[in-house]
């Protein structure tokens, strides 16, 4: 009988050790480490048996001898994961989909199972009851979007991924859903579900399945505290697809972003908005991230960013007031707050505007976190307009990237962006004149403004 071998293993970051110790040296957490089984005599059975005893026939061959036709891929009837997938969900892969607990995933992957009625569908839970995921399943199908059924989607409550491939092979799905990886567990490994063994070994399992098969499947996972996926980093390669679902659980709309994406584009993003019967589909955020208000305001100006590929309207929101405490406080939210300090620097030194004194606060509207540097003139004008207190039109908008030295820089896909500002009817986008190179601007209905230097168009702005 082979001797158990145990190592000691972070729970954070996958880092093994041969001995306990307190601080991880790899991530840096304290009492992480737990000690696992690495080495166990288990004979394979059921679905892997199987598979063992058929032997292997693999042998190299050349790239001109592989022949293979073009997989339809599956609608999944929802066109924002149709997007963020590539066209929908490709035969035999592996989806990954991970975020904050309460945020959604599992309403999302729900939804999806309703929605393919014509495809056979089997929902894995390890975290809830049958009963559970059926008046889940009730209470959605009375959202007006979602033209789902119930008549299509088998529950399996289910840890153990021996009986999961057992009763797989029997019903044969053309979807399965796993909820959660971290509640999976392997027979050839001892140690508790949710580790970081369990998570590798039942993934490559699944793996191994969804490509044999040619079923496709989705795996939730959670995170940790940083955000990260739970589990060793080794999960995200192993998978096909890496999906990220994000957003504020205190507001109503979710993102859900490509990490990674073998079949298609990583660059693609998908809205939603959350309500009490499920999530909706947004197809034009731009018109839900823009404020309806009454009358103008001072510190509101509209930024024309892009999120993947798809161009959006953001609302940038500030206020700058005296510092009533002494050191005046820089706050942000949705900005980086050190890209927020330079650009009160820009002001200050290019502009002739002394903010070293003011209190700013920074808010992008609708819960966004924007890392597109486009939105720096936006940001750049709605602080100007609540420091002079001076309202700014609602039908400007603003494309454009601020340097150090006060210039106003060309940003990227400028021809998107107008054309997303003239389809919700702005009137006037101001854009750095670097940006209309080769650009026929008579083929657009909207007023555009092109300046080289921030105090040029700030002069003019607000005359």
């Amino acid at each position: 009988m082979a001797k158990t071998k145990t190592v000691y293993v972070c729970q954070n970051c996958g880092t093994s050790s041969p001995k306990w110790q307190g601080k991880c040296d790899a991530c840096g957490e304290w009492n992480t480490y737990v000690e696992e089984i690495i080495s166990k005599n288990l004979r394979p059975s059921g679905w892997q048996a199987d598979r063992q005893t058929k032997g292997s026939n693999n042998r190299p061959r050349l790239l001109n001898e592989i022949h293979f036709k073009q997989e339809s891929r599956i609608n999944t009837h929802d066109a924002e994961l149709n997007r963020v997938l590539g066209g929908g969900i490709m035969p035999g892969s592996l989806v990954l989909i991970g975020g904050e607990p309460g945020i959604g995933k599992s309403t999302l992957m729900l939804q999806i199972a309703l929605q393919l009625k014509q495809q056979k569908v089997l929902y894995i839970s390890g975290e809830e009851s049958d009963q559970q995921i059926k008046m889940r399943a009730e209470r959605m199908l009375k959202h007006p979007q979602l033209n789902g059924s119930i008549d299509h989607c088998y529950v399996l409550g289910e840890t153990s991924t021996a009986q999961i491939f057992q009763q797989a092979e029997q019903l044969l799905p053309n979807l399965i859903i796993v909820d959660s990886i971290q509640t999976l567990q392997s027979e050839y490994v001892e140690s508790a579900a949710g580790s970081v063994s369990q998570v590798r070994e039942c993934t490559a399992e699944l793996m191994k399945f969804a490509k044999e098969s040619n079923i496709p499947i989705f795996l939730i996972g959670h995170i940790n505290k940083e955000g990260n996926i739970a589990g060793p980093k080794v999960l995200e390669h192993m998978v096909d697809t890496v999906l990220q679902f994000e957003g504020d659980r205190h507001m109503a709309y979710r993102i859900l972003r490509t990490i990674k994406n073998r079949f298609g584009s990583t660059s693609e993003l998908g809205i939603y908005e959350m309500t009490d019967t499920g999530l909706r589909q947004v197809s034009n955020p731009s018109e839900i991230l823009i404020t309806q208000r009454e009358g103008e305001l001072s510190g509101i100006t509209v930024g024309a960013t892009l999120e993947g590929n798809r161009p959006l309207l953001i609302e940038i929101q500030s206020l700058v007031s005296s510092a009533t405490y002494g050191t005046p406080q820089r706050s942000s939210t949705g900005f980086d707050a050190k890209r927020l300090n330079m650009l009160l620097a820009v002001l200050e030194k290019r502009a002739g505007y002394r903010l070293g004194v003011q209190d700013v606060f920074l808010n992008i509207a609708g819960g966004l976190k924007v890392e597109d540097p486009a939105i720096d003139l936006a940001v750049c004008a709605s602080i100007v307009s609540s420091f002079l207190d001076i309202p700014i039109s609602s039908r400007a908008c603003f494309a454009a990237e601020v340097g150090l030295g006060g210039e106003i820089r060309a940003v990227n896909r400028i021809e998107n962006r107008i054309s997303e500002a003239e389809k919700l009817g702005f009137e006037e986008i101001y854009v750095s004149k670097f940006s209309l190179k080769g650009l026929d601007t008579k083929k657009f209905n909207i007023k555009i403004h092109p300046y080289s230097k921030l105090e040029d168009m700030i002069s003019q702005l607000l005359q």
